[in-house]
């Protein structure tokens, strides 16, 4: 899902820049003030799985590539979807600029679908789904959401540059994406969120409540 340097025109790139921006400088704000300092190991050991998830990409006709994302994941597990634009943010700035995965242009917009528009989508699907489904199901349904939105978003973001044709895009990364996220981002988030629930019920009550009810 990374977006390389040169598939998409520079002044498209600034605009996914200011769009994404407010949404990390509110993502740093709320590190600030809300998130407990016992709440940084579980950050630190998200980012270092999502960064290591990411790494496992499969080529995409039409597309860039397919992968797990993990935003969601976070912003359940830390209570905010400002947490999965933060983590997501430091994971990819990591990605361009050492790694080159993902290109340095284009990290605006690598930042916006998969640390903005993922974590949103996802988290505010699981939020509404888990009085109706509970949070392993909900969880779920947020985890594939996120990740499928995202990818739509990447190949409309390519289809506007000229990049890759519209609707081939569309095909390609939804596919690919709905499916990675049903046996892979689906799953593993609702598994994870719901073993934290039950093993750490007192670094999570909200969610033990849940697992209880």
């Amino acid at each position: 899902m990374h977006i390389p340097d040169g598939f998409i025109p520079l002044g498209q790139c600034a605009i996914y820049f200011a769009l994404a921006l407010p949404f990390v400088v509110k993502s740093i704000s709320w590190a600030r003030k809300e998130m407990e300092e016992a709440s940084m190991p579980l950050f630190a050991t998200l980012a270092a799985g999502i960064f290591a998830i990411q790494a496992m990409n499969v080529p995409i006709p039409w597309g860039t590539s397919g992968h797990m994302v993990g935003g969601v994941l976070a912003a359940i597990l830390l209570g905010s979807p400002y947490a999965g634009v933060l983590l997501l943010t430091i994971v990819l700035v990591i990605q361009a600029l050492l790694f080159a995965d993902g290109g340095v242009t284009a990290l605006g917009a690598n930042i916006l679908d998969m640390g903005v528009i993922s974590t949103f989508v996802g988290f505010y699907t699981y939020r509404g789904l888990k009085g109706r489904l509970g949070i392993f199901g909900a969880s779920f349904a947020g985890g594939w959401l996120g990740l499928f939105v995202s990818a739509l978003a990447v190949a409309v973001e390519l289809a506007i540059a000229g990049t890759f044709p519209l609707a081939e895009g569309l095909m390609f990364m939804g596919l690919y994406h709905a499916v990675i996220g049903l046996i892979a981002e689906g799953m593993i988030t609702s598994v994870v969120v719901t073993t934290v629930a039950r093993v750490s019920p007192e670094l999570f009550p909200e969610l033990a409540g849940e697992v209880a009810a």
